[in-house]
């Protein structure tokens, strides 16, 4: 496996082109954005894979179920 994973690599380069787009503006709220941008769709996959189950989809995303819960509120997913 290489040292660095191609998630962390593919949010490099996101986070790049966000930096490169603002030409000159301070940047704001950057790990909110990005924490918005990728927990919304990385738990619908979950819970899609899991089978609409949210104690399988809480052990896969390494979640106590009650988390998980909160976040399909937060992102009111079904």
């Amino acid at each position: 496996m290489s040292s660095k994973c191609e998630l962390a690599m593919s949010v490099e380069l996101a986070l790049n082109e966000y930096f490169k787009d603002l030409d000159g503006q301070p940047p704001h709220a950057v790990y909110d954005m990005v924490l918005a941008c990728i927990e919304k769709p990385m738990i619908e996959h979950i819970m899609k894979r899991a089978g609409g189950n949210q104690s399988k989809a809480a052990e896969i995303l390494g979640l106590n179920r009650n988390t998980l819960r909160k976040k399909l509120q937060q992102y009111n997913i079904e």
